[in-house]
């Protein structure tokens, strides 16, 4: 299937999940994915990065986060390397004014954003003080819908589908890129209502089909989806993994949402699916791990022999676990 939402495979991709307002973790992980050095600057070169929504809500720095990853986009693509951040559950809840999972600190961080127009003004008004701000960032056509509007609720690169919760036969038959279309549009202002799809408890951001227990039937309905797609696997966030970025459904769905954000206290950990490197997998990427906690810098990746496997290899930073997968 031809996708507007896609981009070819590059030599190296990392993934990247759930990161809720935890700006260290998200500085950690993009060091140990060998993206950023230690003043945040990009060095990832040709690296593609996708970091599969939910920066936001839980953590005090989601603000932070949501402008760390738009700058980095800006300075990936001078390298030939590229960042696509996602949208999740929580960046459509708080387009859609639901902020139970925002901070106090994180509210007081948009304190200095103000409505665009008296129209977006009143209807703020029956909002607490604290959270107009926040508010008229978040609502269709304010500043920071308009940057998440820039994000994909589902995207292909390679063979690879990332989404942050998982995606069905029938979003396929819908459409992936008329749902990315729709929720674009919404989160412009330029619709009144969002898509039933980013809102639904089966849509693409809130679906636990593959990322919880999936047993015979859920993996079936994955590898329909897969099949339809012409894709080999997808990874997707949404559901906290106790024990590490792990795969199911015989390793086409890779759930990798560790919750390493300080509400969840879980590892720095990604996913790395590369197509060039063979014997020194783990070697490297030990020091990979080492790099991202003592002395990050931008050699992480080069020991990698050249191959034709692709490998899909979790991270985990303080152990320095890696197990990988021959596709």
């Amino acid at each position: 299937m031809v996708l507007k939402s896609s981009r070819p495979a590059p030599a190296r991709l990392v993934a990247i999940g759930d990161l809720h307002g935890d700006l260290d973790a998200a500085r950690r992980v993009l060091r140990l994915a060998g993206a950023i050095d230690a003043k945040d600057a990009w060095i990832g070169g040709k690296l593609v990065v996708v970091q599969t929504g939910d920066a936001v809500d839980r953590g005090d720095d989601d603000r932070a986060i949501l402008d760390l990853l738009e700058r980095l986009k800006g300075e990936a693509v001078k390298t030939g390397g590229e960042v696509i951040a996602m949208s999740g559950n929580h960046e459509i809840m708080n387009a859609s004014f639901d902020f139970r999972y925002v901070t106090p600190a994180a509210f007081a961080k948009f304190g200095d954003v103000a409505p665009k127009s008296p129209e977006s003004a009143a209807a703020l008004a029956n909002l607490d003080g604290t959270q107009r701000g926040r508010a008229a960032a978040f609502a269709p056509g304010g500043p920071y819908a308009a940057m998440i509007a820039r994000r994909p609720v589902m995207y292909r690169v390679g063979d690879t589908m990332f989404v942050h919760g998982g995606i069905l036969p029938k979003h396929v038959t819908f459409g992936i890129d008329r749902i990315n279309d729709e929720t674009r549009a919404w989160l412009l202002g330029e619709q009144s209502t969002a898509p039933r799809a980013v809102s639904a408890e089966d849509g693409p951001l809130w679906t636990r089909m593959y990322s919880a227990a999936p047993g015979r039937e859920e993996c079936a309905m994955l590898n329909e989806t897969l099949g339809m797609l012409g894709a080999k696997r997808m990874v997707m966030g949404h559901t906290v993994q106790r024990n590490g970025i792990n795969p199911a459904c015989d390793a086409k769905a890779w759930r990798i949402d560790v919750g390493m954000s300080k509400f969840y206290s879980g590892p720095i950990q990604a996913l790395a699916i590369e197509g060039r490197y063979g014997d020194g997998v783990e070697r490297a990427l030990t020091r990979r791990c080492a790099q991202a906690q003592n002395a990050p810098s931008g050699s992480a990746g080069s020991a990698f022999d050249e191959g034709q496997t692709t490998y899909v290899v979790p991270i985990e930073c303080r152990h320095a676990f890696v197990s990988s997968l021959r596709s």
